[in-house]
């Protein structure tokens, strides 16, 4: 079997946009003269890679980081060193685009763009032997997969309350809201963040697991006091309080709180990830298996977790991600977006793909008769523009 040709399309959304209030801290907002701190952020394509065999097998990948930079890395840089190889030899391939752009790459779009690449292989790995690619990364290690509840996104106290009163309804033992009030916003922002999470708490009552995404937004000193304000409230983690170089200042924070701390979702390969660890840096690693390196990496990455007694609870809960939580011990449960109408961007992968597991009772499961990822593109692309 060899790879005959390597497709990146650019899926552009064209559709209705939400834009309800969704503003929350990012990196962005630690600067001055910023109205709109989010619209770094928003993102509104996607790209999906097609990888395709002498003898028939369409293996799919994907990429929502950079995905227009993305299709160029692919277009020019990397398809044509799948040309004519085995895709059996996953591990090989890896390596092969890793090592041809680690002048340029080693972290980033590049290795998005090796990712969504790597995933459609090992799709094709397991289209061929007719396996889901969970059995290939290891085996089933759960029944069905634990998930928690991951939008929470409005400001408006009342909103949250009811968002939160609902999916708690609907069987999601675990939600996570967002960080409303940047650091500018001083003293006040800090109350304000701290009063989000006391209203889900209360709302939730003390058996729901609650977390806070902070998306790279603070600062050392702001995060320390924000993180005590926020120990009465028994959060589970909370998530990506500095910026993902800030690994010293991570392992610092740590100091001072027994709240978990997580973080990774912009981290990249085994080799960021063993820094990480040496820094004694964070309590849980949240990579995306379509940024990270794809599965070939995600595996060595929960093996390394496991060892150090880190918890792998992967950034998205889009099948990619799934396929790792189910192969491994070392990943409790998974992030859950639901199909809602487009407002920051991840959504679009609903609308892209068939296949994608829906939670009942706040749980998911993958079926284990469904060959390699398990995904196949819709047809009606009528709210798309495809640029190939």
């Amino acid at each position: 079997m060899k790879i005959t040709a390597v497709r990146a399309k650019l899926y552009k959304w064209t559709g209705p946009v939400k834009t309800a209030d969704t503003i929350f801290a990012t990196p962005v907002s630690l600067l001055p003269f910023q109205k709109d701190s989010q619209a770094a952020y928003r993102f509104f394509s996607w790209l999906v890679v097609e990888v395709e065999t002498d003898n028939g097998h369409v293996g799919l990948g994907n990429a929502g980081l950079c995905p227009d930079v993305c299709k160029q890395i692919i277009d020019t840089k990397l398809a044509g060193l799948l040309i004519g190889e085995d895709p059996l030899n996953s591990e090989y391939l890896y390596e092969k685009m890793y090592r041809s752009s680690v002048a340029f790459g080693r972290k980033g779009a590049v290795l998005a763009a090796i990712s969504a690449l790597d995933i459609a292989i090992w799709d094709i790995k397991g289209l061929a032997l007719g396996v889901p690619v969970f059995k290939l990364l290891g085996g089933r290690t759960k029944e069905k997969i634990d998930t928690y509840y991951s939008r929470l996104y409005t400001r408006d106290l009342d909103s949250l309350q009811a968002e939160a009163a609902y999916y708690k309804s609907q069987g999601f033992s675990g939600m996570k809201l967002r960080c409303g009030y940047p650091l500018t916003e001083g003293k006040a922002g800090m109350k304000k963040n701290v009063e989000m999470v006391r209203v889900v708490r209360e709302t939730v009552g003390d058996d729901i697991e609650i977390m806070l995404e902070c998306y790279m937004g603070f600062n050392f000193s702001y995060s320390r006091q924000l993180l005590k304000e926020l120990e009465p409230y028994n959060l589970r983690w909370v998530e990506e309080m500095l910026l993902p170089d800030e690994i010293h200042s991570f392992a610092k924070l740590k100091q001072y709180t027994d709240i978990p701390l997580s973080g990774g979702e912009h981290e990249y390969t085994r080799y960021g990830f063993f820094d990480l660890v040496q820094a004694e840096a964070l309590d849980i690693f949240q990579f995306d298996t379509n940024r990270v390196g794809g599965f070939t990496e995600a595996q060595k990455i929960c093996t390394l977790a496991q060892v150090h007694g880190i918890d792998i609870i992967p950034h998205g809960g889009q099948m990619h991600n799934l396929h790792v939580v189910m192969s491994s011990f070392a990943s409790p449960m998974a992030e859950y977006f639901p199909q809602t109408e487009i407002e920051v961007g991840n959504e679009m992968f609903w609308y892209i793909f068939d296949g994608e597991a829906v939670a009942e009772n706040g749980k998911l499961q993958l079926d284990d008769n469904k060959p390699g990822v398990g995904l196949t593109l819709k047809t009606n692309t009528e709210n798309f523009t495809i640029i190939e």
